[in-house]
């Protein structure tokens, strides 16, 4: 059964290759891995923990980790929505960590 620390190692070898690194933050970052797990258990795919799924795979296909959101909230803030993914300067403190706004429409909020 794959936990929080062999899915970071899996995930580390993909993205990292991207640019799209863990939050340093290793507590933190365990526990956003953690709750995708609970939410491919509880839905039958990873959804961002930091959002609401439906449970209905079409309606939150924007929101399976990462999510369609990832690449412009990384490039626009160093960060994604939840922190999960950042840039290597956002780890580095070269990049300010503001708020990511929300750019999941509001009609995918409501279900």
């Amino acid at each position: 059964m794959i936990d929080a620390d062999n899915l970071m190692e899996l995930l580390r070898k993909i993205q990292e290759p991207k640019g799209f690194f863990f939050n340093n933050d290793q507590e933190q970052t365990r526990e956003l891995l953690a709750a995708l797990l609970i939410n491919k258990n509880r839905y039958g795919s990873m959804t961002c923990p930091c959002r609401l799924a439906s449970g209905n795979p079409e309606w939150d296909k924007d929101i399976i980790c990462p999510c369609v959101y990832r690449e412009p909230d990384i490039r626009e803030f160093g960060s994604c929505y939840c922190s999960l993914y950042v840039t290597r300067d956002w780890n580095a403190g070269k990049t300010p960590r503001v708020y990511v706004p929300e750019r999941r429409p509001q009609e995918k909020m409501r279900f």
